[in-house]
């Protein structure tokens, strides 16, 4: 039989190692606030995507939800590169036969920019049940206002 990770038995390989593993009692939840004002779409949810999922901190867990609150200001003001106003669909459908609805990205931003930065989020975190709550840390504003003076949100520096 092998030594099992942790042991301490003697010759053992994995005398000292520990891999740390969070739990939801030591986690840290900190408040971050990004303007995307002139950002690009797809950066920009990338990198809220890995704050939601807690990858910018040490004590990154797969299974345990280590990630802090996103703010999300001035929605209305992303920019896309290319035709993607034009050409960039979104669908859904209703369920019944011939219910497929279909509208532009430029539609979008004009009628609820905040869901095109929570689709574009939603797109880049895993399908399961851990990712759906994540999803609910994320709060988008379409303009400069928020609720959430109270929480004293840290602006998040986004690489460009």
């Amino acid at each position: 039989m092998g030594a099992r990770l942790g042991s301490r038995c003697a010759g053992s390989r994995f005398d000292a190692m520990t891999t740390y593993v969070a739990t939801p009692r030591d986690r840290e939840r900190n408040w971050v606030l990004v303007d995307a004002d002139g950002k690009t779409l797809g950066r920009l949810a990338t990198q809220i995507a890995d704050t939601l999922r807690g990858k910018r901190k040490p004590t990154y867990t797969p299974h345990v939800d280590v990630g802090d609150f996103v703010v999300v200001i001035n929605a209305e003001k992303i920019v896309v590169t290319g035709d993607k106003l034009q050409q960039k669909m979104y669908y859904r459908h209703s369920g019944y036969p011939g219910g497929l609805k279909k509208r532009t990205l430029n539609d979008m931003l004009e009628r609820r920019p905040e869901e095109v930065i929570r689709l574009a989020v939603k797109g880049m975190l895993p399908r399961n049940r851990l990712a759906r709550k994540q999803l609910t840390k994320l709060k988008v504003y379409a303009g400069p206002d928020h609720p959430h003076a109270a929480q004293q949100p840290v602006p998040l520096e986004i690489e460009t």
